[in-house]
């Protein structure tokens, strides 16, 4: 018998769908409401609508806040054919608070954080509370609370994956206090050298800033 390091030539689009779709059953089990977002396709993204004209990532489907689901069942349906990208509901199970690499690098080292490859940074925490005055101040951080949706890991934007910096594994899917995350960042702010140079994220519109 000849044995071969060979690994199966499996399709990138099967491979990244099972993928995806091995995430959002995940993240259902630990309770985290799921939707199927628009794919990556070329240099723009896709949600299959054809009259739909946004370009970035954006909810597939148009009743994606009713429709968002921990049912493994319905999970499973929506990757079946199309590697969507797994987005994450937010303002129910947890709020996020999204910052730029420089203040989310010295932030505090508590989790889940999530991190794009376009440099910004994602912490979960427990929902509810405000935004302080010093974040909000700042065009740079947004908290996603009801209303509003994050890019989950393995989602791919077009600078590359989403990775988790911190994994739900290392908190056992625990989540931490706001005000706690809060001044930590703003500690982190006190400390960015690049401070002054705010840098409007573009995948963000004012509609997605939760109150």
């Amino acid at each position: 018998m000849q044995w071969t390091s060979r690994q199966p030539n499996v399709p990138p689009s099967i491979l990244d769908r099972a993928l995806l779709r091995r995430a959002a059953l995940r993240y259902a089990a630990h309770g985290w409401s799921v939707t199927p977002g628009s794919y990556l396709t070329g240099h723009r993204f896709d949600c299959g609508r054809p009259d739909c004209s946004i370009s970035g990532c954006h909810p597939a489907l148009t009743e994606w806040a009713a429709s968002a689901s921990d049912d493994p069942v319905r999970i499973a349906a929506w990757w079946r054919r199309l590697p969507h990208t797994v987005l994450l509901t937010t303002g129910t199970s947890f709020d996020v608070l999204e910052v730029p690499a420089s203040v989310g690098r010295l932030g505090p080292g508590i989790g889940p954080v999530a991190v794009t490859a376009g440099g910004r940074w994602m912490f979960l925490t427990r929902p509810g509370g405000p935004l302080r005055p010093e974040l909000e101040r700042r065009l740079d951080v947004v908290r996603h609370g009801a209303g509003s949706w994050i890019p989950a890991p393995p989602s791919r934007m077009p600078e590359g994956q989403v990775r988790w910096e911190v994994h739900p594994d290392r908190s056992q899917w625990r989540l931490p206090d706001p005000e706690e995350v809060q001044e930590k960042l703003i500690a982190a702010l006190g400390t960015d050298r690049r401070a002054g140079a705010v840098v409007v994220p573009r995948q963000l519109s004012t509609s997605r800033r939760a109150a």
